[in-house]
């Protein structure tokens, strides 16, 4: 495969997340104004679904354009056409370099012949070497963390294990089993070990292991991207929202018992910097907002202890998904390259030369007037 598709193919999907990003603001404040705004289990699995359609979407789109349709309808093709019409208030010359702008950075950086463009890789490759050794760390001491904690019980293919290392419950997997490891003093305290185990073994219905996998995988090349951390706090905010909210619609679960759980493992988290030591991919009980910020921990309280939505609404969350996965294939779609030679990109280029014609020829009478599509012919 050639190094231009493979970055353009990058481009896009820096372009998507972004626009991605942008949609599920916007999707989330309307559905704010409906009954599917506190439905935050459907949102949960519609937004690990926006995930995977937004890292696979170059793909999809790539196999799209080889094996279906070469050139679809794209927004560069759009913009040409909507300049013909006279639509677009700019010089033939100005509007075809801003339309080439990106396709003269994919060739400078697949040369790697300018100088922005050797500075640019050079600091794209030292980030993501950072955050790819960041990300090795963690998984280090994941690992070290497991290897010093002790079974404690089976429940199928889960692992229960108990940690002198910890002081706040987390979850992981590896290729065969799963893990939950409590903090030793939490042996302690029946009611909140009950409520912590029930938490972190709803992570793992929800997939929420398997999705942080995927965000630990995307961030050494998304880590320029602000697009992305604002997605993923979404991501990470709605699971323990959607969580919670699943153990609250249990029959005779304690809702208050559940809150003071909480509130005990941010004191408890909050005791302790080097609880934070950085150890992934995992899901822990309670992260780093919900003690430095107390808004945080205050927004999951407010959704345990609100009215939970009745009935699944199936064909409402049918209706939104069906929409945002078209946006976003579509969006995808538009952002393809165009085809060398179209009739409305030759005429621009026409233009574009009828333009250097004029500007080469100060004489009034050889003067082109492009946009007018016409010479002005001197008088006999």
């Amino acid at each position: 495969m050639n190094a231009d598709v493979l970055l353009n193919a990058y481009i896009d999907l820096n372009i998507l997340l972004l626009a991605g990003t942008l949609l599920w603001f916007a999707a989330r404040k309307a559905l704010a104004r409906s009954s599917l705004g506190r439905a935050y289990r459907p949102q949960l699995r519609l937004l690990n679904g926006m995930t995977v359609l937004l890292a696979a979407s170059p793909l999809l789109i790539l196999a799209f354009t080889r094996f279906v349709i070469a050139h679809p309808p794209n927004f560069s093709d759009m913009l040409v056409s909507q300049y013909l019409q006279g639509n677009v208030s700019m010089s033939a010359g100005t509007f075809e370099a801003t339309l080439g702008l990106r396709e003269d950075a994919v060739r400078g950086l697949t040369s790697l012949q300018p100088l922005w463009a050797q500075a640019l890789a050079a600091a794209f490759a030292a980030g993501a070497l950072i955050c790819l050794a960041h990300v090795a760390v963690s998984v280090f001491r994941l690992r070290q963390n497991l290897a010093g904690a002790f079974i404690w019980k089976r429940i199928g293919r889960v692992q229960l294990m108990v940690s002198d290392d910890i002081r706040v419950a987390y979850s992981t997997r590896g290729p065969f089993c799963r893990y939950v490891v409590l903090p030793t003093q939490l042996l302690n305290d029946p009611r909140d070990l009950r409520l912590t185990i029930a938490h972190e073994l709803q992570h793992f219905r929800q997939r929420d292991i398997e999705c942080e996998f995927l965000l630990e995988m995307l961030r050494p090349l998304l880590f320029w991207n602000p697009a992305f951390y604002l997605w993923r706090r979404e991501v990470r905010l709605l699971r323990e929202f959607a969580c919670d909210q699943a153990l609250m619609a249990r029959p005779s679960f304690d809702v208050r018992s559940y809150c003071e759980c909480l509130i005990r493992a941010c004191a408890h988290a909050a005791r302790s910097p080097a609880l934070f030591m950085r150890r992934s991919p995992a899901v822990a009980l309670v992260d780093r907002r919900e003690t430095r910020r107390g808004a945080s921990l205050q927004r999951r309280i407010i959704a345990v202890t609100a009215v939970q939505p009745q009935g699944p609404n199936s064909l409402g969350w049918g209706a939104v998904s069906l929409a945002m996965t078209g946006v976003v294939l579509a969006t995808a779609m538009l952002l393809q390259r165009p085809s060398d030679w179209s009739h409305d990109r030759i005429m621009l280029s026409t233009i574009v030369n009828l333009e250097r014609m004029a500007t080469r020829n100060n004489a009034p009478e050889l003067a082109v007037s492009a946009l007018n599509g016409g010479f002005a012919v001197p008088s006999q």
